[in-house]
């Protein structure tokens, strides 16, 4: 009788990898078949900004990448443009927030700025569990909070757990501009973090607004955002949902069967209020 038991164990797991293969092949064979941009050219980000697709970056339209991340087991949503190496070993997504243009004077405390990251979870969570996801905690910076005044690079990265302990890591771009912010977030493993970063870096030398757009064009006049650097940081806190996991398995990135290669679950937005304060310059 055990060994009979021990036999339909064994059985059973087999089926449930059988089923979980096909599964994971059946969203490669989805994601190959979207209408990926690729060099030479450019991918353009709504009306203000674009990126140029150079070392084999691809690049996703708003409808193929509310469908990129739907097949990733995120919500489809508007507004979101993604952008991946070939072999999707990590993927970024871009979405603008036309607040207004965002005064860069202000210092951040990263010790602050964490504690009211932490203070934001119990309200994200409720509605993760609203929804049958993970839950997630921010367990601290894997990147602190930095700002760049000569390229206007706003960047901090999260370390995020997960309720069984995994950790993932959400490392945000915040790109001045005239009317608004760009927010490009890259969603990496803790053990490549690094090396994704530095893909991404060299992949944002591409990224320019559109003339007319930039925050060195800001004129007398235009709308002035309510919020600065930190308020940039801590729009998420207050957004349910914020933060999101990434899945492994075996994926077709693009065409070639990529054994072992990451899929990330991701979607994150900020959402900041406007406001009509003058630029402190």
């Amino acid at each position: 009788m055990r060994a009979l038991l021990k036999g339909l164990l064994i059985i059973g797991a087999m089926l449930l990898a059988q089923a979980a293969t096909a599964q994971q092949e059946s969203v490669g064979r989805q994601l190959a078949a979207l209408p990926w941009q690729t060099a030479p050219g450019e991918g353009t980000i709504g009306s203000v900004a674009r990126i140029s697709l150079e070392g084999g970056l691809r690049f996703l339209d708003e409808s193929a990448s509310s469908r990129f991340l739907e097949l990733n087991g995120n919500p489809p949503r508007r507004g979101n443009w993604v952008l991946t190496p070939a072999a999707v070993t990590w993927f970024a997504v871009f979405s603008f927030e036309q607040i207004g243009y965002v005064r860069d004077d202000e210092h951040l405390d990263a010790n602050e700025l964490l504690r009211a990251l932490q203070q934001g979870d119990s309200r994200a969570n409720a509605e993760r569990q609203r929804l049958g996801m993970p839950t997630l905690r921010t367990d601290g910076w894997a990147v602190e909070p930095r700002y760049d005044p000569e390229t206007r690079r706003l960047e901090w990265a999260t370390r995020l757990v997960d309720d069984r302990g995994d950790a993932t890591i959400n490392y945000s771009i915040r790109l001045l501009g005239r009317g608004g912010v760009m927010t490009a977030i890259l969603v990496s493993d803790p053990q490549h973090l690094t090396e994704d970063m530095r893909e991404f870096r060299v992949a944002l030398r591409g990224f320019d607004y559109q003339q007319g757009e930039r925050y060195a064009e800001y004129r007398q006049g235009d709308r002035i955002a309510e919020y600065g650097l930190a308020g940039l940081i801590l729009g998420g806190a207050a957004v349910a949902g914020a933060g999101f996991l990434k899945s492994f398995g075996k994926v077709i990135g693009l065409g070639v069967l990529a054994a072992g290669a990451a899929v990330f679950a991701f979607f994150k937005r900020f959402f900041v209020k406007d406001g009509s304060n003058p630029p402190g310059r």
